[in-house]
């Protein structure tokens, strides 16, 4: 039902911003909510971020919020997440979800459709 391809990772020094954006395909996008995860090497994949399906409601895992921004326009089948003062220990592949009303937004189990995901490192 929803194809999901993410884009904008790259390289940055720390203290500076990536806008990562997840390209959606299929007719029903906006009936999901979407998620922003992360996993670093030799570590499980982690909650990073949440937006609803109207976009009125976001969450954020502690350890970004203040920093990072999600956002989504369904006219464009988009959601995006805007990473700000940005730390080495940010450095993973970030991964967009979609998921049908999930009862636990920071459980990857919920999520029905993922991403490739893509590459953000974080250099000192």
């Amino acid at each position: 039902q929803v194809q999901l391809v993410e884009s904008g990772g790259g390289l940055v020094q720390a203290g500076g911003s990536l806008r990562l954006s997840c390209a959606a395909s299929g007719r029903t996008f906006s009936t999901y909510t979407m998620g922003w995860f992360r996993q670093a090497p030799g570590k499980e994949r982690e909650f990073v971020a949440a937006i609803s399906w109207s976009g009125g409601s976001a969450y954020y895992a502690d350890s970004v919020k203040g920093r990072f921004t999600i956002s989504r326009d369904n006219a464009k089948n988009t959601v995006y997440l805007q990473m700000n003062s940005l730390k080495p220990e940010d450095t993973a592949v970030y991964y967009c979800a979609a998921g049908f009303d999930p009862r636990q937004i920071a459980t990857d189990s919920e999520y029905n459709y993922w991403g490739q995901g893509t590459q953000v490192t974080v250099s000192s």
